[in-house]
């Protein structure tokens, strides 16, 4: 199990970024995210897309970020660029349950103390989307990238050029 928690989510402000980290999430392999800024604008698009694209990845938004990281059993991961190196402490998170923290704003002091890893994909300023796919792509070894989605409704077929998308409910291509 990995869930993903976003923090500090300001609707007005974050919309656009915390969707994509969701989106990101669940294309590369999370079970789900938990966002700490009540959304249902963002619940809404994220649920449509697994609706149509597949998978079981959960979305829930309000939740009350301290109680989410302080009750998970399994590791706390906090992504900042101020942590350890990422390949360096990966070994000893892979094959676990994990939550994963990426921060909207600045991330409470609390965190750190709470992460049973702080974690920097690099010690420069970047976007918490990358920081959330690099995690992903060295926790899953690059498996997620061949990953199939059950239940999908449209699959889109990799093409040099052009879009091909099948529709398995009206079972027709578009392009």
């Amino acid at each position: 199990m990995l869930k993903v928690l976003r923090i500090g989510h300001r609707p007005a402000r974050d919309k656009r970024v915390t969707t994509h980290v969701a989106l990101v999430a669940r294309a590369l392999g999370a079970d789900g995210i938990v966002i700490s800024g009540k959304d249902e604008e963002i619940e809404k698009t994220v649920r449509s897309v697994v609706t149509r694209f597949g998978g079981d990845f959960e979305i829930t938004s309000g939740a009350n970020w301290k109680q989410a990281l302080g009750s998970w059993p399994g590791v706390k991961v906090h992504l900042t660029m101020y942590g350890l190196p990422l390949d360096d402490v990966m070994p000893r998170i892979r094959g676990k349950d994990v939550m994963v923290v990426v921060g909207a704003e600045k991330v409470p002091g609390e965190v750190y103390q709470m992460a049973d890893f702080n974690v920097a994909v690099s010690n420069q300023p970047h976007s918490e989307v990358a920081a959330i796919a690099l995690f992903l792509d060295r926790y899953f070894e690059g498996t997620e990238l061949k990953a199939s989605f059950k239940g999908s409704r449209l699959t889109i077929v990799p093409n040099a050029r052009g879009k091909t998308v099948v529709d398995t409910c009206k079972g027709s291509r578009r392009g």
